[in-house]
């Protein structure tokens, strides 16, 4: 089928210069303070609301639409939208299951709205990413430690979650599928076959974004993988962008940065948390602080795109802009053919 334009149009931005990704949903909406009745709304819904932040694309859009102005005017080249848990095993959650099509759609209209009202300002292209969070199932693991073999989803079921959740946001107008948070690699694959099942259903390319979580300082994701093992197991996938978010702040994350940015024959995107979270959960760290750290990468040639996670804010990003701009971004590495497997650990079968 034939190459995305969207997707030359972005590598075509990203050669000029390091872009800017956004930052936090959750932090932002905190800020408001919101009541039940704001996440409630006018729907008739079982279950208390309050915490269902993707549905406040339907009952408070003003809050999303504000928040991802904030980020462009901050400087974001690239927004998300705000569906981080809009499918439907975390909606049941809130038994909210049928709203997740309306949610998603919502929430890439915002999105797309607002990218396109200043990339018509300034006459610099700005895209829209389609996020889509892990869920809180896993493939690779047992829930019960008594019962070690016990899945509580098959992958059918997850990958079919994952593309009904594509296909809505496609449908209201994104430019990518970011599928980001990935704790369990097998969900990530689950979700790049969705994702390739609508790709060939539309006749169209869908570039994905594709980004990890590593969970503890070795470098590992939840599943046991590493980045190295990592990235040989979703290559096949030829993301437009690879990369890590969340986990720890800049500081703590910076050699795993090294790691995929030596090895990724792609572009390299990176969005930390603000730092660690102080006892009572909240992230101290001031966006000169992290700013900081964000330069460091651009001075090394690390990054190709950099953004927020957990904790940060409109002011973390303006101060990666600033701390990013006359840098040249990351060169990709050299795409050398040769078989790469991986178990938890990668395996090169050299020539």
């Amino acid at each position: 089928m034939p190459p995305s334009p969207i997707a030359g149009a972005f590598r075509a931005e990203a050669a000029k210069r390091v872009l800017i990704t956004d930052g936090a949903f959750g932090t932002m909406i905190q800020n408001y303070k919101l009541q039940e009745e704001d996440y409630r709304g006018a729907y008739d819904l079982k279950l208390d609301q309050k915490g269902n932040n993707d549905l406040l694309v339907l009952t408070r859009p003003d809050v999303v639409d504000t928040i991802t102005r904030q980020y462009l005017e901050a400087g974001s080249d690239i927004v998300s939208t705000n569906t981080f848990n809009a499918n439907t095993i975390s909606q049941e959650d809130y038994a909210a299951v049928h709203l997740v099509r309306e949610i998603n759609l919502a929430a890439a209209h915002i999105a797309r709205r607002a990218a396109d009202d200043y990339a018509a300002k300034d006459g610099r292209p700005r895209f829209v990413a389609g996020a889509i969070g892990p869920t809180n199932k896993t493939l690779s693991l047992s829930p019960d430690v008594n019962d070690p073999g016990y899945r509580a989803i098959e992958y059918d079921e997850l990958k079919d979650v994952y593309k009904d959740q594509a296909a809505a946001l496609l449908d209201g107008g994104v430019d990518f599928i970011l599928i980001e948070t990935v704790f369990d690699t097998l969900n990530c694959k689950a979700a790049i076959m969705a994702v390739k099942e609508v790709e060939e259903e539309r006749g169209v390319e869908i570039p994905v974004m594709i980004s990890m979580t590593v969970t503890d300082m070795s470098g590992r994701n939840l599943s046991g993988h590493s980045v190295e093992a990592f990235w040989a197991s979703v290559r096949h996938a030829r993301p437009l962008t690879v990369g890590l978010n969340c986990a720890f702040g800049a500081d703590l994350l910076r050699p795993h940065v090294q790691v995929i940015s030596q090895i990724a024959d792609t572009l390299v995107m990176v969005y930390p948390n603000a730092g660690l979270p102080n006892d009572l959960g909240a992230y101290d760290e001031q966006p000169e602080t992290t700013g900081g750290f964000i330069r460091e990468w651009a001075e090394q040639g690390l990054v190709n795109i950099v953004g927020g996670c957990c904790g940060s804010t409109p002011e973390h990003i303006a101060a990666m802009a600033k701390a990013v701009e006359g840098f040249a971004p990351r060169a990709m590495s050299a795409n050398t053919p040769v078989m790469k497997l991986a178990g938890l650990d990668p395996f090169v079968m050299a020539a």
